[in-house]
């Protein structure tokens, strides 16, 4: 699997499973752990979470799938905006570890801007990073503004940044993502089948169908052949979990790329940072 360097060094893999909404019913965590499994065991070498994810639930999925696994997956989790203070950040950290059941969140991640002031989050995730608590930081939903504040709080360590990018919501491409990508920061895009949506889009299946690939696949592949772009794909269900890690296979040309430009419009100006 293809890496991106994040600031300080470290490899983080451009494809991985996402877990949002996974934990919050008791009904389908048995299918949800197996799908984590299943990713696991076909090779995906990231999992992204978050405390939010089911109120923590989420998280001890994750811990429980790879629990005894010899090489566990790079692990991406993030801290409520409401715990991002001071003492609140490394206390939010210390529980989403004892979830997971590792000693080290490889990119720990503040997941909005709000609440705590800045300063203390950062003061905090350089704490962590100094005791072994995690290997690296970032943050998540931050515009362009936002990011300009960080890098001021840093040091120059912020990881990455991860915000809603796709085919259909191509904001972060006018000034977000070429200002992270002049620093070497990576974008992380999550959501990256707009929920499902672009699964269904009548024009990505027409292009779908000249590559020979699905919908799906032809959308994530579009995210990873950008410089700097990682994504993380959620599924509770095998099928999807493996159609997903095929669009590494997939390879775009200059006509397909401009074919998908046509479908989907880049913007011609600054957008507002979306959230889902």
């Amino acid at each position: 699997m293809r890496s991106c360097k994040l600031p300080s060094g470290a490899a983080m893999p451009i494809l991985g499973l996402g877990t949002w909404r996974m934990g919050e019913s008791g009904r389908r965590r048995a299918e949800e752990l197996d799908a984590v499994k299943y990713g696991l065991e076909l090779g995906y070498p990231m999992i992204d979470t978050a405390e939010m994810y089911g109120e923590g639930v989420a998280e001890e999925i994750v811990g429980e799938a790879i629990a005894g696994r010899a090489n566990r997956p790079f692990i991406v989790s993030k801290v409520y905006p409401h715990n991002a203070t001071r003492a609140g950040t490394v206390a939010a950290c210390e529980r989403s570890l004892k979830r997971l059941g590792i000693e080290r969140i490889d990119l720990y991640l503040l997941h909005w801007r709000g609440g705590a002031r800045l300063e203390e989050t950062f003061e905090a995730f350089h704490r962590l990073r100094a005791a072994g608590k995690i290997a690296d930081f970032g943050v998540s939903n931050f515009d362009r503004g936002d990011m300009e504040d960080a890098a001021r709080l840093d040091k120059g360590l912020n990881g990455s940044n991860q915000v809603l990018y796709c085919l259909s919501r191509r904001g972060p491409a006018f000034d977000l993502l070429p200002w992270m990508q002049k620093r070497s920061i990576p974008l992380m895009a999550y959501s990256p089948l707009d929920q499902g949506r672009l699964a269904s889009n009548a024009a990505l299946k027409r292009l779908a169908a000249d590559v020979g690939c699905t919908p799906a696949q032809l959308a994530l592949a579009w995210l990873l052949a950008q410089p700097g772009v990682v994504t993380i794909p959620k599924s509770s269900s095998r099928a999807r979990v493996k159609e997903n890690l095929g669009a590494l296979d997939v390879k775009l040309t200059p006509q397909i790329v401009a074919e998908l430009d046509r479908a989907f419009p880049p913007p011609k100006g600054k957008q507002a940072l979306e959230m889902l």
